[in-house]
């Protein structure tokens, strides 16, 4: 008896990586966006300027985001690469 399919459910457990990433990635950037607007906010700044400081926030959250991504990405790539030529 051959022990290849012990119950007929197909998990995906290889696929919830991309999933938890996103979730703490957005997690993180609602959090510290939403933290920076506060403390604009509590400065008795003007509702332009929180409005400006919020967006700034959020674009430099998505550019070190994706940069991060970005080398993780590749040096991945690279440690894969040079495992297989060895």
């Amino acid at each position: 008896m051959t022990r290849l399919h012990l119950h007929p459910e197909r998990h995906l457990v290889s696929r919830v990586g991309w999933l938890r990433a996103a979730v703490l990635g957005a997690n993180d950037g609602i959090v510290s966006t939403a933290s920076l607007i506060i403390g604009v906010a509590a400065a008795a700044a003007k509702p332009a300027d929180i409005l400006v400081a919020g967006v700034a926030g959020l674009v430099a959250g998505a550019m070190s985001m994706a940069a991060g991504e970005y080398v993780s990405v590749s040096s991945q790539s690279d440690t894969e690469r040079a495992d297989l030529a060895r």
